[in-house]
């Protein structure tokens, strides 16, 4: 690259100006994303009585009352609040076994026995007898009508009380289900007749549609003008899971259960939550294609779903092989959630001031965990921090300034707990108690104290982030300024000190503490670290800069510019990216896949390599730098990367996308397995360089729960339940969008 002429730079506007010009110019870039209402879904766990261990689960009612019974090998079982346990509440049936149980569509609910049928509603008078174990079905209309079904026979029971039955040649399994006044929908060996659908397992009717399930996927019937229904479609098949056991129609759509977990499927616009609770259907955040997938521990005992219901409250109840499990819809804000996210992890993830991760001793059980360190304490604890910047510099609320003066003590404490100079340890404990990668550990001068060395660029990326958002939205005057550009400087001059690497208490580079040009240049355009590791040490100097006005730090990015071409590293283009094996780093093969961290560590780097330009010249250069990243990066639908990018001047953020994350993000937080890759919807992708597994993204609750560094495009993840993550990327992503004016303040 040809020398960089030093009147590049004349025009450079004053430092404390630019700022505050690029806030304007953020504050300014489009209509906010309306804090409204909307549909949060979590889990409701359900305990169940020791008398139900083992049990056969067969059937779920739920009456008009709103009583959840659950049909078992051992007789009826009710709810009680979160409790399942065998109903007692009725003297006479208490005990006796039970072959099938229904309710009407008025929500009367029916017992069949083996040799008679009864209800307890309309005052007791519904009852009936029949041949002892003739029938194993009960349907009931609204007007009391009675159906039944065995092997061979179905019968009806009119208002009248006769019984008449209608028998068959072959001894074929026969079912009923509710359908039309008068008419129910007969299945014989699994036909519907009338419908002309084979292998039927279940049936829903809403309005003119009736919906079937097949072991082969969903069929849609329509009513015909004439008052009956038309034969059934196409058996759906793009679908999570097309062998169907069970179905509840809703407003707006469908639940489903399946073998692999219950979804719902949209086929009209979802109620808008008008008032406190839920309306009765509930109402999902969907994928594109109209579909919400709840499987895995994060929602269910089990994927194997026997029965499904809704409850008044539009509480989703899903009967497994193993049990019941209760999803629910709770009305809430943007606002709403991160109030609540920020509770949490002050409750439960706060460490020394580090953001921590809980391991969980028994998976799912969060009584069992205790707070562990990790390998990048001090680089998830400044992207909260960020997170508690962008909240004070929009509430001005006190109590998050002393959140974030906390933290920052932390990322101070990295330095000052050992005496290598401006070398941030990964983290730090008491002696005796570290957890992570136990041969990188340190003896501290303080006998107490052990610290984590190995410290790599992600380090330094994240604290020069960190410092960057305290020193512009935190600090309050020249002091505070102060103290933060100190702590920040020496970690800049540790690294010039050393021919910009650094350096371990071992007197060697670490494995990717790494900016000289030996290194940088060493790497072909193809390798992303070549234009992100210029990008890093060209913020870290910038900050330094606008810091402390010394030139020395302005002259040390302007040599790396003019004698090694780390501007024309910065803006190569991320499409020149690309497998390129073969250049191996210490036993690292550096371009035989995509990292996600370095995206991470990129978009980190913008917020300050744009906002501390030298030059409004460079400044637009970096932003079209960022603009490149960003457009590789927009089918996330990522948060963070979006409102960075607003924060570096972008106007179109795509700020609804990123809120379509933040409310689906769920408030579980566990690192429960998530496995898609048996889902029938889904359009899986060859292994590629990127990684990335399939075309669609997923709504975030039928993902992985993950750090930043992970990316959504892959199909299964997860370690079984056995980390409780922070969840303090949803604070920053949301408290990120209401600085840059994204997303608008609740009503």
């Amino acid at each position: 690259m040809a020398a960089v002429s030093s009147a590049w730079f004349s025009s450079r506007v004053p430092r404390a100006l630019f700022p505050l010009l690029l806030l304007i110019a953020v504050r300014a870039f489009a209509a906010p994303v309306a804090d409204e209402p909307f549909w949060q879904d979590v889990s409701e766990p359900i305990r169940h009585s020791a008398e139900l261990d083992g049990a056969v689960y067969r059937r779920l009612v739920i009456d008009r009352e709103d009583t959840v019974r659950v049909l078992t090998d051992r007789g009826v079982a009710r709810v009680y609040d979160d409790f399942l346990a065998p109903d007692l509440s009725d003297r006479p049936l208490a005990g006796k076994p039970v072959v099938d149980i229904a309710a009407s569509p008025d929500g009367d609910l029916y017992w069949l026995f083996a040799d008679h049928w009864l209800s307890n509603a309309r005052n007791g008078v519904p009852f009936g007898t029949v041949l002892t174990n003739r029938y194993t079905r009960i349907a009931v209309e609204s007007d009391g009508t009675v159906w039944l079904a065995g092997r061979g026979i179905h019968a009806h029971v009119g208002r009248d009380g006769k019984l008449e039955e209608n028998l068959y040649a072959a001894m074929s399994d026969i079912r009923v289900w509710n359908g039309l006044p008068g008419e129910p929908l007969v299945g014989v060996g699994g036909r519907l007749r009338v419908l002309d659908v084979t292998d039927a397992t279940s049936v829903a009717i809403r309005g003119r549609h009736a919906y079937i399930g097949t072991h082969h996927g969903l069929r849609v019937a329509e009513l015909a003008d004439g008052g009956a229904f038309a034969a059934a479609g196409a058996p759906e098949l793009r679908l999570p899971c097309t062998d169907i056991t069970a179905l509840h129609a809703a407003s707006n759509g469908v639940w489903v259960g399946t073998l692999r977990g219950a979804f719902f499927r949209r086929d009209s616009a979802t109620p808008a939550p008008d008032r406190n609770g839920t309306l009765a259907d509930g109402a999902p955040l969907t994928a594109d294609h109209g579909i919400r997938h709840y499987a895995g521990r994060r929602w269910l005992r089990d994927d194997a779903v026997v029965d499904l219901a809704t409850d008044r409250d539009g509480r989703l109840w899903v009967l497994t092989k193993s049990g019941l499990n209760r999803i629910a819809f709770r009305r809430t804000t943007l606002a709403e959630k991160a109030e609540w996210y920020g509770r949490k992890v002050r409750s439960r993830n706060i460490r020394f001031g580090f953001t921590a991760e809980r391991r969980l001793k028994r998976p799912g059980d969060i009584a069992s965990s205790e707070m562990i360190d990790t390998d990048n304490d001090g680089g998830w604890t400044s992207y909260y921090l960020g997170s508690l910047a962008a909240k004070f510099a929009v509430t001005r609320d006190e109590e998050t300034r002393r959140q974030a003066w906390e933290s920052f003590g932390a990322l101070e404490r990295t330095q000052t707990i050992h005496t290598n100079t401006g070398f941030p340890a990964r983290t730090f404990e008491r002696r005796g108690y570290k957890f992570s990668d136990t041969d990188r550990w340190r003896d501290a001068p303080d006998a107490n104290w052990e610290w984590k060395g190995h410290t790599s660029s992600d380090e330094i990326c994240s604290h020069t982030f960190a410092h960057a958002v305290m020193w512009e939205l935190v600090a309050r005057d020249a002091a505070e300024k102060a103290r933060i550009a100190t702590n920040f400087v020496r970690i800049v001059d540790h690294i010039l000190a050393h021919d910009l690497y650094l350096v371990d208490v071992d007197g060697k580079p670490t494995l990717w503490g790494r900016w000289n040009p030996a290194y940088v240049n060493w790497f072909p355009p193809s390798i992303v670290d070549r234009r992100l590791n210029s990008a890093e040490i060209t913020a870290s100097l910038q900050l330094a800069f606008a810091m402390t006005g010394n030139a020395r730090y302005r002259d040390a990015a302007l040599a790396l510019f003019a004698k090694h071409g780390y501007l024309a590293n910065i803006e190569s283009p991320m499409s020149a990216i690309a497998l390129t094996p073969g250049f191996i780093h210490e036993g690292n093969d550096m371009g035989d896949e995509w990292n996600h961290s370095d995206d991470e560590l990129g978009f980190f780097t913008y917020w300050v390599l744009v906002r501390h330009a030298f030059t409004p010249e460079l400044r637009a250069k970096y932003v079209a730098a960022v603009k490149d990243h960003w457009e590789s990066e927009r089918p996330e639908r990522y948060p963070i990367w979006n409102f960075i990018y607003a924060a570096c001047g972008g106007n179109a953020c795509e700020s609804g996308e990123a809120a379509w994350t933040l409310r689906g993000t769920p408030l579980d937080t566990i690192t429960w397995t998530v496995t898609n890759s048996t889902r029938e919807d889904l359009t899986k992708l060859p292994k590629s360089f990127s990684g990335r597994e399939m075309k669609e993204i997923l709504p975030p609750g039928e993902r992985a729960m993950v750090r930043i560094n992970t990316q959504p495009f892959i199909l299964d993840h997860g370690d079984g339940g056995g980390i409780d993550l922070p969840g303090d990327e949803f604070l920053l992503g949301y408290w990120l969008g209401r600085y840059v004016g994204a997303i608008a303040e609740p009503r």
